[in-house]
Parts: structure tokens; C-alpha cells; sequence
């Protein structure tokens, strides 16, 4: 049997929760558990109806996305998955949400198709979803000072595992390419997340781009 993802909607626009609803309602690996119509709601229903992904809509009233968002990360032993639904992609409330420990983000006009595949991916977590639109939005936010400290604690294949996330690569993809096995990859990410001291590889990525690791043509200076 295929396993379900329990899916929170929240967003302010009745006429957007009502159509993400039937879209994902409509496939059978995907329920939708609840809905939400302002931040402090969807804190709420999450800590009550413990979905594996919310659809957090990035400007709410009450209290916003990104401060929902933290606020889940926080507080919740096992948060959920968080898919952050927005308007402008170069947003930079977005940035910040993805900062907080948002994993994706959506366009609100994206497709039925775009909108499935994105929960899905999501709730899978090995890969990154639109790595290259994260890409933009980490080097457009970066400090005019990178850290590297973090990335320093890295060791040189771990580095080389961190560069194929920037690049969007699933764990898998990962495997292929550096001809090993799946588990070594799943332990090297492990251990990447925990010295970089970030929940998931959304994090870690920016923490790459953040760092100055890896730039817009690929890998960054030399270490």
C-alpha cells in the first residue's frame, strides 16, 4: 500500500485553501487533514492534527508564515514538512521562511501537476525542490561577509556531497554519480545536516550559498 501525506492548507483566500483542497483531495497518496486561515490557526491545527506537510500561504494575518513557520520549528518535536505558497518567488519573505525552516515554496500560479509533485517532494525530503530558484533567492540574500566556519568543519567528500544538493540532486542522483551506495550517501547528509547544525538539506543548501561554498558557477574558493 502506498503511504498517505496528511496535508494542512493554510492560507487567508477561502477560494485558494478550497482549490488546493480539491486538487490534492483528487490523489490518492495525498489527504488533506485540515485547514487554516490565519497563522496563529495554523500553529494550532498543526500541534493538534500533526500533518506531515503544511501548505503555509507566506503573508497571513495574525501572524505570518514565516513566524508560523519558526514557530512550529521550535516547538514541535517532530514538525511537519513546510511548503511555503506565495505570489512572487524573489519575494524576500520567502528568503526568510526558508531561513526559518520552511523546505520549498510554491507559486500560487503554478500548475495542478507542479502543485502534487511539490507536496510530494516535500514530504519525501531527499531532494531540493526548485534548487535553481533557491539558488537565486540564497544569492541574492547573502551576507557581504560569508562565514565559512561551518562549512570548514566538512570533510572534503561530505563537501563533495553538499555541492550535488546545491545542485538539486536527490540522494539517489547522488549515489550514481559519486558510485556509492545509497545508504552512504543517506549517512554523509546525515552528517553534513549535523555539523552544519540545520534540520534538512533546504537549510544546509543556503547555508552553502550563505557561505560563500558554493556560488552561482558552481563550488566556491577552494579550501
Amino acid at each position: 500500500m502506498t503511504a498517505t501525506t496528511r496535508v494542512l492548507i493554510a492560507d487567508d483566500e477561502h477560494l485558494i485553501r478550497t482549490g488546493f483542497r480539491a486538487i490534492l483531495g483528487a490523489e490518492p497518496d495525498l489527504d488533506v487533514v485540515g485547514e487554516a486561515a490565519d497563522g496563529l490557526e495554523a500553529t494550532a491545527l498543526a500541534a493538534e492534527l500533526r500533518p506531515d506537510v503544511v501548505m503555509m500561504d507566506v503573508r497571513m494575518p495574525r501572524l505570518s508564515g514565516i513566524d508560523a513557520t519558526a514557530h512550529l520549528v521550535r516547538t514541535l518535536p517532530d514538525p511537519p514538512r513546510i511548503l511555503v505558497v506565495t505570489t512572487f518567488e524573489n519575494d524576500a519573505y520567502v528568503y526568510e521562511a526558508l531561513r526559518a525552516g520552511a523546505q520549498g515554496f510554491l507559486l500560487k500560479r503554478a500548475t495542478a501537476d507542479d502543485l502534487v509533485r511539490a507536496v510530494r517532494l516535500v514530504a519525501c525530503g531527499d531532494s531540493l525542490l526548485f534548487p535553481a530558484a533557491v539558488r537565486d533567492l540564497a544569492l541574492r540574500h547573502a551576507p557581504v561577509a560569508p562565514d565559512r566556519s561551518r562549512i570548514d568543519r566538512l570533510s572534503e567528500r561530505e563537501r563533495e556531497v553538499l555541492r550535488l544538493m546545491a545542485a538539486g540532486l536527490a540522494n539517489a542522483e547522488i549515489a550514481d554519480r559519486m558510485r556509492v551506495g545509497a545508504e552512504t550517501v543517506k549517512t554523509h547528509v546525515g552528517r553534513i545536516l549535523g555539523k552544519l547544525g540545520v534540520r534538512d538539506r533546504t537549510q544546509a543548501v543556503i547555508a552553502a550559498y550563505e557561505s560563500g561554498f558554493v556560488t552561482a558557477g558552481g563550488a566556491g574558493p577552494a579550501s
